[in-house]
């Protein structure tokens, strides 16, 4: 147990991801494997799956390295350079499944931030 649980953790939060989705597959071995993946993947398949979780692991670490703070605010940030207005971050911000404090955390963050960019 313990080697398998070293494993996962090298993994990291990919590994986690892959492991819920294997276990909600309700298959065993190669069969749970591909299944996740796919499933992960949604219409791109395994190969989306296999995407998906490179992507976790670059945010996970960077995560990691700077918090989550740093990394939303500059992604607001660069949003603003690229020409989306508060208001379309805003509405794109309440439609997101995440928690309302979060929400607000982030919409309390654009208010405070100054002016558009011009």
């Amino acid at each position: 147990m313990d080697k398998i649980v070293d494993k996962v953790v090298a993994l990291g939060v990919p590994g986690l991801v892959l492991l819920v989705a294997m276990a909600a597959t309700g298959w065993a071995g190669a069969a749970a494997v591909t299944t996740a993946l796919a499933a992960l993947g949604g219409p791109l398949g395994m190969l989306g799956g296999i995407a998906l979780l490179i992507v976790l692991a670059l945010i996970s670490n960077a995560l990691a390295d700077y918090g989550f703070e740093a990394i939303f605010k500059a992604t607001i940030a660069r949003l603003r350079e690229q020409g989306i207005s508060n208001e379309e971050i805003k509405k794109k911000i309440e439609s997101y499944p995440i928690s309302g404090d979060l929400k607000i955390k982030i919409i309390h963050y654009i208010d405070t931030m100054g002016s558009e960019p011009a």
